[in-house]
C-alpha cells in the first residue's frame, strides 16, 4: 500500500502594490470593498505586511468581468431607439 502524501499546491500571495496594479482600483477602494465583503480579505503575513491570495484576487476579477458583461447585455435597454436615424 502506497502512503505517499501529495503536497498541497503552493498558494502565491501578493502585496498591496501588486493588488492595486492587477485590479486598477485604489488602496481605499480595496479596503472599502473588503469591509463590505465584496473583495477577498487580506491577512497579515507579518505585523506590517498585508497580503492577499493571488488566486482569490484573480477569481474576484473574473467574477467582476462577467457581471459587467452581463449587465451590459441587459435586454431592457431601448435599442435601437424608435425614431432614430442612422
Amino acid at each position: 500500500m502506497d502512503h505517499t502524501v501529495t503536497p498541497a499546491p503552493i498558494k502565491r500571495t501578493i502585496r498591496r502594490p501588486e493588488v492595486i496594479k492587477k485590479t486598477g482600483i485604489s488602496r481605499t477602494a480595496i479596503y472599502l470593498l473588503e469591509r463590505k465583503g465584496e473583495f477577498p480579505q487580506h491577512w497579515m503575513q507579518t505585523p506590517r505586511c498585508a497580503v492577499w491570495d493571488e488566486s482569490e484576487v484573480e477569481a474576484w476579477m473574473a467574477k467582476r468581468r462577467a457581471e459587467t458583461i452581463n449587465s451590459a447585455c441587459a435586454t431592457n435597454l431601448p435599442w435601437p431607439r424608435s425614431g432614430a436615424t442612422a
